[in-house]
């Protein structure tokens, strides 16, 4: 997927919050710390340093929500994790985004903190961030 097509997507999902241009999504990827999984109409960008990697977005279109992409999308961001070496992935999500925090609950990620009024919504109110981490396996 080029990086209009990953903003379209980002676009689409982030409805409460914020979502990344093609253009900051085009700078992510030129790191060579980063890298991108897709799922059909999902992706996920990411990037590992040391033995720690972080999750910086997953995106799944809302017309295929709901279906197990996303599940997939971060199985496959996990897997890339590992094999980069990651024996850690941390993650920041909106504290309202229900579904996301069900997703990365549910698939072995933990609350370990949370960081007060971080996004700034599209109505203009304040999220809290919930910071996960999981353990993964090389």
């Amino acid at each position: 997927m080029t990086p209009d097509q990953l903003a379209a997507i980002h676009q689409k999902a982030f409805t409460t919050i914020r979502p990344w241009s093609r253009d900051e999504i085009a700078g992510l990827l030129e790191s060579p710390l980063c890298f991108l999984v897709t799922e059909g109409e999902s992706f996920a960008i990411g990037r590992v340093v040391g033995p720690e990697a972080e999750l910086l977005t997953l995106a799944v279109a809302p017309l295929t929500q709901g279906k197990g992409l996303g599940r997939t999308c971060l199985g496959h961001f996990e897997s890339e994790a590992t094999k980069r070496g990651a024996t850690e992935v941390f993650l920041e999500v909106a504290s309202d985004n229900i579904a996301a925090i069900s997703l990365y609950k549910t698939s072995g990620y933990q609350e370990i903190s949370r960081r007060k009024d971080y996004y700034s919504g599209l109505d203009g109110q304040p999220r809290d961030a919930l910071i996960l981490q999981k353990t993964v396996k090389i």
